[in-house]
């Protein structure tokens, strides 16, 4: 089955007598194509994570045109807004979470999960149904199951509190199962509830292009979900005189958010490519391979190659980029550079060195200057 992203078609510029010359047209079809540009992309959730107006104080009871005023959300997370209005900043905090990772775990990739300077966050490269895509949904999603659960342990949200999660049945009988754990049930089940939304509210035909990317796009987002429960684990304490450890009290707590993107990479790399089945699901591409579970990332399309700019794709390309090179791995100037080739710069680097420490109790350090070499992609 032939899958074709829907194209956008070409203004045509047409003479108004001598009001507009060929250069004037020219100009004004590109402001158009500018603003087609900024309301195709102005349309995610993720915005959150850049918006000033998350904070507590900014959701006061039944401030309702606040949540319409928030750009990139569907009518369904709208409505959740509305209801869960104390949420949204751990919402925005969530998003943060995961741009933030996706940034760590891509440092050294040619697309390095940069954003942009719009309510898309991350441009016109997420229109594309690739690996990158498919992680940054993952991670997203994630980070938000982490924020919240979170939240409702810290006591800021009021529909939820610490967690209520079954006593382990590994757990040793004379060990103590309670203390205040992070929320993961309620967590988990908000996160599918916002972040879902979006794609839920849509309905497009069964053999479409822009259904295959919602299945995808709902995939991901319960894999990003599913790893962050598959990764907490019971935390314990030790009570007792002298620190006898003759009593421990244990409680459900979330892993750090570096395991939930380290392992979210390696899904990254073994994620599977699918294609839409004349049923309109989801099916591998190539059957000789096993298919994905619930935990493993889906994508529907190629990924560009990232190496020079590229306005319809969204890559930023790889010009300015610091390479490193003695390496052989993607981040060494070869790879990065796309064979363009590299300049030598030479950089000063301030530093603290020689540190000692000062009986009580603060540590010392001088400030030391160096020269490093800097290879930076053409």
């Amino acid at each position: 089955m032939n899958l074709r992203r829907p194209g956008v078609s070409q203004p045509v510029c047409w003479p108004f007598g001598s009001l507009l010359d060929s250069r004037n047209c020219v100009f004004a079809l590109t402001l158009v194509m500018l603003l087609m540009q900024v309301v195709v992309e102005a349309n995610s959730w993720w915005s959150l994570a850049m918006n000033p107006l998350l904070i507590p104080e900014a959701y006061i009871i039944g401030a309702q045109p606040l949540c319409s005023q928030l750009p990139g959300l569907s009518a369904g997370q709208k409505k959740l807004c509305q209801l869960y209005q104390d949420h949204m900043q751990y919402i925005g905090e969530g998003a943060k979470m995961g741009i933030r990772e996706c940034q760590y775990q891509f440092r050294h990739r040619r697309w390095n999960c940069s954003t942009v300077d719009n309510s898309s966050v991350f441009g016109r490269v997420m229109h594309i149904g690739s690996r990158e895509t498919a992680f940054t949904y993952a991670i997203s999603a994630a980070g938000v199951v982490n924020a919240v659960s979170r939240a409702c342990r810290e006591g800021e949200l009021s529909s939820c509190g610490c967690s209520r999660a079954a006593r382990p049945k590994d757990l040793p009988r004379d060990w103590l199962w309670g203390g205040c754990g992070d929320n993961l049930n309620y967590g988990y089940r908000f996160s599918r509830e916002f972040v879902d939304a979006r794609e839920r509210e849509k309905s497009y035909p069964k053999e479409s292009y822009e259904n295959a990317r919602l299945l995808m796009n709902l995939h991901n987002n319960e894999a990003g979900r599913r790893l962050v429960s598959d990764l907490a684990d019971a935390q314990c304490k030790c009570h007792g005189v002298s620190g006898s450890c003759s009593l421990k009290t244990c409680w459900l707590q979330l892993a750090d958010f570096r395991k939930v993107g380290d392992a979210l990479k390696e899904k990254y790399d073994s994620a599977a490519a699918m294609k839409l089945n004349p049923r309109g699901r989801l099916v591998q591409m190539h059957s000789k391979f096993n298919p994905p579970t619930s935990h493993d990332l889906v994508y529907i399309d190629s990924s560009p190659d990232y190496c020079l700019k590229n306005q319809s794709t969204g890559s930023l390309g790889t010009v300015g980029r610091l390479c490193n090179k003695t390496s052989e791995g993607m981040d060494g100037c070869e790879l990065m550079c796309c064979g363009r080739g590299y300049d030598q710069y030479k950089a000063q680097i301030v530093e603290r060195c020689h540190c000692k420490f000062h009986w009580c109790c603060y540590v010392k350090c001088k400030r030391c200057t160096r020269i490093v070499d800097q290879f930076v992609c053409k």
